[in-house]
């Protein structure tokens, strides 16, 4: 650890040169290497924020295509005010009778399934999936749990251990977690040429279940997050949750789908991701983040009267100190307001539709883009080396991500060959943001055939 006076010995040497250098390095010091920035090689300072536009310490301005949280908006003018008034009156927490308190409840109770009518609130993701857990256990007697290959639930222990795009890389899968293959119709076990990839990846965990009775284990819940994110911006097939949750059902668990990064309407077509999956699948629990709050840490868990009287009936009191203030659920009732006021939901389908149809064209053009995938403002481009094999093109997408940022675009991208570009920006990203995206990818990706045919050529040539 550095100490105070070598600290202090730093930022006057530090104080002549510039500042993003010097805070850069003073970073490097005071900070974990395995908290990271993005473009680690190049960083940017941001200062401001506002609708789907970053600003930096110079005034550039950069096109936010990645952050989710800020649902419907970076510093949305009606989200602040209800953060800003309420905080002038009271913020404590839920131990008293407050109608912030009940009026948001009662506002995502309409929104949801009639069965899903009991709420929990907390300050994060990863607080909601922690205690959706413990939900499912006291109501099913049963430990295990199955998720999806790729996934990420949190950084908890509990949800770390559920999470194998992490526990990969640290102390490896525990007895209790088992692991389904994502259904993932592209580059998964059962693709789009299959006749009924739906049941096939469903029938998996169906096998999963049938390995784990063998052993003497029993189901506790099936975690998924509705449109797995980290796994590469996946799109199940139609059926596939409905048929999953009959399995897990039948085996005594409860389903569990993690909205946080793909509720509130993103999806355009329904409020939930979830609801892509017909009308007939209803999740036992809920889970929702922090954009519900459009940053601002809240979070909820919505489940069923029997799960929530099960998780009670232990006598131990469940608090959370400031998961349901006065503020945060004023500023969630402001998040709500905002989405239907501008009619963001259909704004979603719009854009996400016009976004999807300029990328498929794309597509088209471009052999290095082998899938297109998504619903509403949420979607994928997958990036491959070769058309038979889909190879992830792991490289070329971290270059397109640099070149992008130097375009004043921010993008990022995920999946297990960390090779798909992630669209998920706040919910206010409109029609002329999708053109210029996708203008630029294309004169990117023009730029780099042309390199690579240039290189073809000389190689050929030195032969």
């Amino acid at each position: 650890m550095m100490s105070f006076s070598l600290l202090t010995t730093l930022r006057i040497l530090l104080d002549d040169w510039g500042t993003s250098l010097r805070l850069i390095l003073l970073s490097d010091a005071l900070h974990s290497s395995s908290c990271r920035l993005f473009y680690p090689n190049d960083p940017l300072k941001i200062v401001k924020a506002r609708g789907q536009y970053m600003y930096d310490e110079n005034g550039r301005q950069y096109l936010d295509c990645i952050n989710n949280v800020a649902h419907v908006g970076h510093c949305h003018p009606d989200v602040v005010k209800a953060a800003h008034e309420q905080n002038q009156l009271l913020n404590t927490n839920s131990r008293y009778l407050h109608d912030n308190l009940t009026d948001y409840a009662e506002r995502l109770s309409e929104k949801l399934p009639e069965k899903l009518c009991t709420f929990y609130f907390l300050n994060s993701g990863s607080e909601a999936n922690d205690l959706a857990l413990r939900l499912a256990r006291q109501f099913t007697k049963h430990e295990d749990v199955i998720v999806l290959d790729h996934a990420y639930h949190g950084h908890l222990t509990s949800l770390i251990d559920i999470s194998p795009y992490k526990f990969r890389n640290l102390e490896g899968q525990k007895e209790w977690v088992h692991v389904a293959p994502v259904p993932d119709t592209y580059r998964g076990l059962y693709r789009e040429d299959h006749e009924d990839p739906a049941t096939a990846y469903a029938n998996e965990v169906e096998n999963i279940i049938k390995q784990a009775h063998k052993k003497g284990r029993k189901i506790a819940a099936f975690f998924a997050e509705s449109l797995p994110s980290v796994g590469g911006q996946i799109i199940p097939p139609e059926g596939y949750f409905h048929k999953v949750a009959e399995h897990v059902h039948k085996a005594g668990g409860v389903f569990v789908a993690d909205e946080i990064q793909v509720g509130f309407g993103r999806v355009g077509k329904h409020f939930w991701a979830f609801q892509l999956q017909g009308e007939e699948f209803i999740p036992d629990i809920v889970t929702m983040g922090k954009p519900i709050g459009n940053g601002h840490p809240i979070a909820c868990v919505a489940t069923t009267k029997e799960i929530a009287e099960a998780f009670a009936a232990t006598g131990v009191e469940y608090f959370n100190t400031f998961g349901g203030n006065p503020v945060s659920c004023a500023i969630g009732l402001a998040v709500l307001d905002v989405i239907e006021k501008e009619q963001l939901q259909v704004h979603a389908t719009e854009v996400g539709n016009f976004l999807m149809k300029l990328l498929v064209e794309q597509k088209i053009k471009h052999p290095i883009i082998g899938d297109v995938r998504g619903s509403g403002l949420f979607i994928g481009v997958d990036l491959i080396k070769d058309q038979a094999k889909r190879t992830p093109a792991t490289e070329e997408a971290e270059y397109l991500i640099t070149r992008l940022k130097e375009e004043y675009i921010l993008l990022s991208t995920d999946g297990p060959g960390r090779n798909v570009l992630k669209f998920k920006p706040p919910m206010c990203f409109a029609m002329e943001d999708a053109k210029f995206v996708v203008d630029t990818i294309d004169k990117l990706l023009t730029d780099m055939e042309k390199e690579h045919l240039n290189q073809e050529k000389t190689s050929i040539g030195s032969t």
